[in-house]
């Protein structure tokens, strides 16, 4: 490993303490080094809040060592006015002499002009270290800026015959018939935490009259996406309790948007997941986990407009109910929560 990578992979590991907080920002970490010693390290914790090159630039204790210093930073520094001021000016007015950076910033209003700014300033800068990683690492970030969309994870839990819920009687109660352990549900809970938003289709909703919350680990609750065409869903759903930021996508709007709850009207005649992405990415969400139901799932990835799915196979069987997903399930990596079997695959078209 050559100095620089060993410094980027200090970064990357410093920048994953923002996952989940950060939205819609980058997750960037940053440290400074003078004679192979870190003088001072940061990263960006949450949106508004300082930047990671701020962070690490405040944490060294004699600044005169800045000027013999480098500054590595795991995301191009931002060279444009938002909530904060720009960090290339933070540099270039300490005169730190060398930049090191992971990849560049795919979002316009930056896009190479941080680079640009200080190698006119006379900074020294090395760009495109450990790069994949570093793309890795905000892969939300850049397939929003880049698609225009938010990063589509596809998550479902089957049984050992393939189905992801039982037939149920008209008269029967409104709540989940759980396929996973325990600890698989504490991980759903997790992954909700980590990301922006979560979309589910209508039935779901009148069956299981879901909270979509992480109830079961710390972290923010993740946006509440669900599909109502026809508007279906009983007013009294957990999912229309205003109690988290929720946008319901229907036919016709019949109902008033609350202080979280907003209703958006689609073109149920046309193609609906384009005109989803187009309003998720109107409002900033850069990832969206899909946990259902299966006809919803199923149109993602018959479209294939998906990144990564996440599917739990339980011990249980059902001798009847809804049939899960039909997705490819070439070069997966297999995991096991307990006694359940966790599949993980990456899209790679």
């Amino acid at each position: 490993m050559n100095i620089h990578e060993k410094y980027i992979r200090r970064c990357i590991e410093l920048a994953k303490n923002g996952f989940g907080t950060t939205y819609p920002n980058p997750m960037v970490g940053s440290v400074i080094v003078y004679n192979d010693e870190i003088i001072g390290e940061g990263w960006h914790k949450k949106a508004g809040g300082p930047h990671a090159e701020v962070n690490a630039v405040a944490s060294v204790k004699d600044k005169s060592l800045l000027k013999k210093a480098t500054i590595y930073v795991s995301l191009e520094p931002c060279s444009h006015f938002g909530k904060t001021p720009p960090c290339c000016d933070l540099i270039i007015s300490n005169e730190i002499p060398n930049v090191v950076v992971g990849t560049v910033d795919p979002n316009e209003k930056v896009a190479g002009n941080g680079i640009r700014k200080l190698i006119a300033a006379g900074v020294n800068v090395v760009v495109g270290v450990l790069e994949e990683e570093c793309n890795e690492l905000n892969k939300r970030f850049f397939t929003f800026h880049q698609k225009k969309r938010p990063y589509i994870i596809l998550k479902w839990a089957e049984t050992q015959n393939g189905f992801i819920a039982p037939e149920k009687a008209a008269n029967q109660e409104r709540k989940p018939v759980w396929i996973t352990n325990q600890y698989s549900r504490q991980l759903v809970h997790k992954w909700r935490s980590e990301e922006q938003a979560i979309l589910v289709g209508t039935q779901t909703v009148i069956d299981d009259n879901p909270k979509l919350n992480t109830r079961d680990w710390s972290g923010n609750n993740p946006v509440r996406v669900v599909l109502d065409q026809n508007n279906r869903i009983e007013k009294d759903s957990f999912i229309l309790d205003d109690s988290v930021k929720t946008i319901v996508f229907t036919k016709s709007k019949t109902a008033v948007d609350k202080e979280n709850t907003t209703f958006e009207v689609l073109d149920f005649e046309k193609n609906i997941i384009p005109q989803i992405l187009e309003v998720l990415h109107q409002n900033q969400i850069q990832s969206i986990i899909i946990e259902g139901g299966s006809k919803t799932l199923q149109s993602f990835i018959d479209q294939n407009i998906w990144d990564e799915a996440r599917i739990f196979i339980g011990k249980t069987t059902f001798e009847k109910g809804t049939k899960a997903p039909q997705l490819s399930r070439k070069n997966l990596e297999k995991t096991f929560i307990g006694n359940d079997e966790l599949i993980l695959i990456r899209n790679h078209d």
